[in-house]
Protein backbone atom coordinates (compact mmCIF):
# COMPACT_ATOMS: atom_id res chain seq x y z
CA UNK A 1 0.00 0.00 0.00
CA UNK A 2 1.57 4.01 -0.61
CA UNK A 3 0.61 4.53 2.91
CA UNK A 4 3.39 1.62 4.11
CA UNK A 5 5.51 2.22 1.23
CA UNK A 6 5.92 6.33 2.23
CA UNK A 7 6.87 5.97 5.65
CA UNK A 8 10.56 6.14 5.17
CA UNK A 9 10.21 9.66 3.12
CA UNK A 10 7.24 10.75 6.03
CA UNK A 11 9.91 10.30 8.67
CA UNK A 12 12.90 12.34 6.47
CA UNK A 13 10.02 15.15 6.44
CA UNK A 14 9.38 15.18 10.05
CA UNK A 15 12.89 15.40 10.81
CA UNK A 16 13.23 18.34 8.99
CA UNK A 17 10.17 20.30 10.10
CA UNK A 18 9.50 22.50 12.57
CA UNK A 19 11.59 25.54 12.09
CA UNK A 20 10.78 28.92 12.68
CA UNK A 21 11.79 32.24 13.69
CA UNK A 22 12.51 32.41 16.92
CA UNK A 23 10.71 34.23 20.06
CA UNK A 24 11.17 37.26 21.23
CA UNK A 25 9.70 37.18 24.60
CA UNK A 26 11.90 34.64 27.52
CA UNK A 27 9.46 31.74 28.39
CA UNK A 28 9.43 33.68 32.06
CA UNK A 29 7.90 36.20 30.85
CA UNK A 30 4.38 34.17 29.79
CA UNK A 31 4.06 32.28 32.50
CA UNK A 32 1.54 33.96 35.18
CA UNK A 33 2.22 32.40 38.35
CA UNK A 34 3.39 28.90 38.33
CA UNK A 35 2.01 27.43 41.63
CA UNK A 36 -1.54 28.00 39.83
CA UNK A 37 -0.46 26.14 36.71
CA UNK A 38 -0.10 21.84 35.95
CA UNK A 39 3.80 21.82 34.67
CA UNK A 40 3.83 19.03 32.55
CA UNK A 41 7.42 17.52 31.17
CA UNK A 42 8.88 15.56 28.29
CA UNK A 43 12.00 13.73 29.77
CA UNK A 44 14.47 12.85 26.93
CA UNK A 45 15.51 15.61 25.38
CA UNK A 46 14.22 18.10 27.52
CA UNK A 47 14.70 17.71 30.98
CA UNK A 48 17.51 14.93 30.42
CA UNK A 49 20.42 15.29 27.61
CA UNK A 50 20.09 12.64 25.16
CA UNK A 51 22.52 9.95 25.57
CA UNK A 52 24.07 7.41 23.13
CA UNK A 53 21.89 4.57 24.74
CA UNK A 54 18.36 5.04 26.83
CA UNK A 55 19.93 3.58 29.71
CA UNK A 56 23.11 5.53 29.98
CA UNK A 57 20.60 9.33 30.72
CA UNK A 58 21.75 10.89 33.94
CA UNK A 59 19.76 12.44 35.99
CA UNK A 60 21.56 15.84 37.62
CA UNK A 61 21.25 15.69 41.63
CA UNK A 62 19.69 19.42 41.85
CA UNK A 63 16.82 18.45 38.73
CA UNK A 64 14.92 15.57 41.26
CA UNK A 65 15.19 18.67 44.70
CA UNK A 66 14.21 21.31 41.67
CA UNK A 67 10.90 18.94 40.49
CA UNK A 68 10.21 17.94 44.50
CA UNK A 69 10.06 21.58 45.11
CA UNK A 70 7.69 22.56 41.70
CA UNK A 71 5.66 19.37 42.88
CA UNK A 72 4.85 20.87 46.33
CA UNK A 73 4.48 24.65 44.91
CA UNK A 74 2.10 23.56 42.54
CA UNK A 75 0.06 21.01 45.51
CA UNK A 76 0.58 18.20 43.43
CA UNK A 77 0.04 19.49 39.74
CA UNK A 78 3.78 18.56 38.12
CA UNK A 79 3.99 15.21 36.29
CA UNK A 80 6.42 13.81 33.70
CA UNK A 81 5.16 12.90 30.40
CA UNK A 82 7.16 10.43 28.33
CA UNK A 83 7.37 7.37 25.67
CA UNK A 84 9.08 5.61 28.77
CA UNK A 85 6.92 3.12 30.42
CA UNK A 86 6.51 3.90 34.06
CA UNK A 87 8.82 1.57 35.62
CA UNK A 88 11.55 2.80 33.39
CA UNK A 89 10.95 6.18 34.42
CA UNK A 90 11.46 5.27 38.18
CA UNK A 91 14.64 3.79 37.68
CA UNK A 92 16.09 6.46 36.09
CA UNK A 93 14.85 8.92 38.63
CA UNK A 94 15.29 6.12 41.54
CA UNK A 95 15.00 6.42 44.56
CA UNK A 96 12.65 9.40 43.84
CA UNK A 97 9.17 9.08 42.22
CA UNK A 98 6.53 11.62 40.78
CA UNK A 99 3.24 11.64 38.87
CA UNK A 100 3.58 10.67 35.14
CA UNK A 101 2.01 9.82 32.25
CA UNK A 102 4.17 6.79 30.59
CA UNK A 103 3.92 4.97 27.58
CA UNK A 104 3.32 7.58 25.25
CA UNK A 105 -0.08 7.87 26.98
CA UNK A 106 -0.79 4.09 27.80
CA UNK A 107 -0.30 4.38 31.59
CA UNK A 108 -0.53 7.02 34.11
CA UNK A 109 -0.12 7.63 37.78
CA UNK A 110 -1.45 10.62 39.39
CA UNK A 111 0.91 11.08 42.47
CA UNK A 112 3.99 9.52 43.40
CA UNK A 113 2.09 7.09 46.10
CA UNK A 114 -0.81 5.51 44.20
CA UNK A 115 -1.19 2.69 41.93
CA UNK A 116 -0.61 3.60 37.97
CA UNK A 117 -3.74 3.10 36.09
CA UNK A 118 -3.89 1.97 32.76
CA UNK A 119 -5.90 4.19 30.12
CA UNK A 120 -7.43 1.76 27.83
CA UNK A 121 -4.12 0.98 25.81
CA UNK A 122 -3.91 -2.39 24.56
CA UNK A 123 -1.03 -4.34 24.76
CA UNK A 124 1.27 -5.02 21.38
CA UNK A 125 0.59 -8.47 19.41
CA UNK A 126 2.99 -10.57 20.23
CA UNK A 127 3.76 -12.05 17.08
CA UNK A 128 4.11 -8.61 15.59
CA UNK A 129 6.66 -7.76 18.18
CA UNK A 130 8.93 -10.30 17.23
CA UNK A 131 8.74 -9.16 13.63
CA UNK A 132 9.69 -5.84 14.02
CA UNK A 133 12.13 -7.23 17.13
CA UNK A 134 14.34 -9.04 14.39
CA UNK A 135 14.94 -5.66 12.47
CA UNK A 136 17.36 -4.83 15.24
CA UNK A 137 19.56 -8.04 13.47
CA UNK A 138 20.08 -5.40 10.43
CA UNK A 139 23.06 -4.01 11.61
CA UNK A 140 25.42 -3.80 15.07
CA UNK A 141 24.66 -1.02 16.94
CA UNK A 142 20.97 -1.09 16.89
CA UNK A 143 19.17 -1.48 19.94
CA UNK A 144 15.92 -3.20 20.92
CA UNK A 145 13.84 -1.43 23.77
CA UNK A 146 10.60 -3.09 24.60
CA UNK A 147 9.02 -0.87 26.41
CA UNK A 148 5.06 -3.28 27.16
CA UNK A 149 2.58 -1.19 24.94
CA UNK A 150 5.66 -0.04 22.62
CA UNK A 151 8.51 -1.80 20.77
CA UNK A 152 11.71 1.36 20.12
CA UNK A 153 14.44 0.20 17.65
CA UNK A 154 17.40 2.87 18.53
CA UNK A 155 19.86 3.72 15.79
CA UNK A 156 22.07 6.54 18.08
CA UNK A 157 24.47 4.14 17.60
CA UNK A 158 24.01 3.06 13.88
CA UNK A 159 22.85 6.26 11.78
CA UNK A 160 23.71 4.55 8.63
CA UNK A 161 20.85 2.00 9.32
CA UNK A 162 18.22 4.59 9.41
CA UNK A 163 16.62 4.16 5.98
CA UNK A 164 17.11 0.27 6.67
CA UNK A 165 14.87 0.01 9.84
CA UNK A 166 12.21 2.24 8.27
CA UNK A 167 11.88 0.54 5.20
CA UNK A 168 12.24 -2.72 7.11
CA UNK A 169 8.95 -1.40 8.94
CA UNK A 170 7.23 -0.92 6.17
CA UNK A 171 7.78 -4.18 4.89
CA UNK A 172 5.87 -5.18 7.90
CA UNK A 173 3.00 -2.81 7.61
CA UNK A 174 2.27 -4.00 3.98
CA UNK A 175 2.13 -7.54 5.21
CA UNK A 176 -0.10 -6.49 8.24
CA UNK A 177 -2.39 -3.67 6.44
CA UNK A 178 -4.89 -4.02 9.25
CA UNK A 179 -2.59 -3.92 12.27
CA UNK A 180 -3.57 -1.00 14.41
CA UNK A 181 -0.16 0.15 15.02
CA UNK A 182 1.52 3.54 14.62
CA UNK A 183 5.04 4.51 14.09
CA UNK A 184 6.66 7.41 15.49
CA UNK A 185 9.83 8.69 14.60
CA UNK A 186 12.02 10.29 16.87
CA UNK A 187 15.51 11.40 17.18
CA UNK A 188 17.32 8.37 16.59
CA UNK A 189 14.97 6.02 17.24
CA UNK A 190 11.94 4.67 15.30
CA UNK A 191 9.05 3.47 17.74
CA UNK A 192 6.19 1.32 17.19
CA UNK A 193 3.32 1.43 19.53
CA UNK A 194 -0.39 0.39 18.90
CA UNK A 195 -2.83 3.30 17.77
CA UNK A 196 -5.29 4.87 19.38
CA UNK A 197 -3.18 6.38 22.65
CA UNK A 198 -0.67 8.96 22.52
CA UNK A 199 1.36 11.60 24.42
CA UNK A 200 -2.02 13.67 24.34
CA UNK A 201 -4.72 11.44 24.71
CA UNK A 202 -2.81 10.54 28.01
CA UNK A 203 -2.51 14.17 28.97
CA UNK A 204 -6.23 14.74 28.30
CA UNK A 205 -6.78 11.96 30.78
CA UNK A 206 -4.52 13.44 33.34
CA UNK A 207 -6.44 17.04 33.30
CA UNK A 208 -9.59 15.34 34.29
CA UNK A 209 -8.13 14.78 37.18
CA UNK A 210 -7.15 16.23 40.94
CA UNK A 211 -5.50 17.98 40.87
CA UNK A 212 -4.53 18.74 37.70
CA UNK A 213 -8.16 19.64 36.98
CA UNK A 214 -9.15 23.68 36.41
CA UNK A 215 -5.31 24.48 36.48
CA UNK A 216 -3.51 26.13 32.53
CA UNK A 217 -1.09 23.64 31.88
CA UNK A 218 2.49 24.06 30.75
CA UNK A 219 3.98 21.45 28.71
CA UNK A 220 7.80 21.52 27.45
CA UNK A 221 9.19 18.57 24.91
CA UNK A 222 11.42 18.64 22.48
CA UNK A 223 10.39 15.59 19.86
CA UNK A 224 8.01 14.83 16.95
CA UNK A 225 6.39 12.85 19.91
CA UNK A 226 5.42 15.79 22.14
CA UNK A 227 3.98 17.58 18.93
CA UNK A 228 0.39 15.85 19.51
CA UNK A 229 0.77 17.66 23.12
CA UNK A 230 1.70 21.26 21.91
CA UNK A 231 -1.62 20.96 19.36
CA UNK A 232 -3.89 20.65 22.25
CA UNK A 233 -2.59 23.04 24.93
CA UNK A 234 -4.58 25.57 23.52
CA UNK A 235 -7.72 24.05 24.37
CA UNK A 236 -6.97 24.51 27.89
CA UNK A 237 -5.61 28.12 27.38
CA UNK A 238 -1.95 26.44 28.17
CA UNK A 239 1.50 27.19 27.05
CA UNK A 240 3.82 24.48 24.92
CA UNK A 241 7.51 25.02 24.46
CA UNK A 242 9.94 22.70 22.35
CA UNK A 243 13.11 22.43 23.23
CA UNK A 244 15.94 22.30 20.84
CA UNK A 245 14.10 23.67 17.72
CA UNK A 246 10.83 25.77 17.32
CA UNK A 247 8.13 23.67 16.40
CA UNK A 248 5.09 24.72 15.15
CA UNK A 249 2.40 26.04 17.45
CA UNK A 250 4.76 26.67 20.72
CA UNK A 251 4.60 30.03 22.61
CA UNK A 252 8.72 29.37 22.74
CA UNK A 253 11.44 27.50 22.97
CA UNK A 254 14.83 26.71 24.53
CA UNK A 255 17.61 25.27 23.29
CA UNK A 256 18.81 22.48 25.06
CA UNK A 257 17.68 20.44 28.33
CA UNK A 258 20.12 22.41 30.99
CA UNK A 259 18.03 25.84 29.46
CA UNK A 260 14.95 24.17 30.39
CA UNK A 261 16.51 23.36 33.83
CA UNK A 262 17.54 26.34 34.54
CA UNK A 263 14.24 28.05 33.53
CA UNK A 264 12.69 25.26 36.44
CA UNK A 265 14.69 26.36 38.77
CA UNK A 266 14.00 30.13 37.75
CA UNK A 267 10.20 29.61 38.69
CA UNK A 268 10.86 28.39 41.99
CA UNK A 269 13.38 31.76 42.53
CA UNK A 270 10.70 33.70 41.49
CA UNK A 271 8.40 31.80 44.35
CA UNK A 272 10.98 33.01 46.98
CA UNK A 273 11.38 36.74 46.19
CA UNK A 274 7.20 36.90 46.24
CA UNK A 275 7.26 35.42 49.65
CA UNK A 276 9.69 37.49 51.35
CA UNK A 277 8.38 40.52 53.30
Amino acid sequence: MTQNLDLAEMHDDQSQDGTGEDATVSPRALIPDPSQMAILLDIDGTLLDLAPTPREVWVPPDLAITLHQLLERTQGALALVSGRSLNDIDLIFAPEQFPAVGGHGAEMRLSFDREAVATHAPPMDQELKRRLAAIAKLSPGILLEDKGYSLALHYRLAPHAEKAIYEAVSVIRADLPNAPIEVLPGKCVCEIKHSGFTKASGVRELMMREPFRSRRPLFIGDDVTDESVFAIMPDYDGFAFSVGRRALGVAGHFDSPSDVRAFLASLLDDGKAMARP
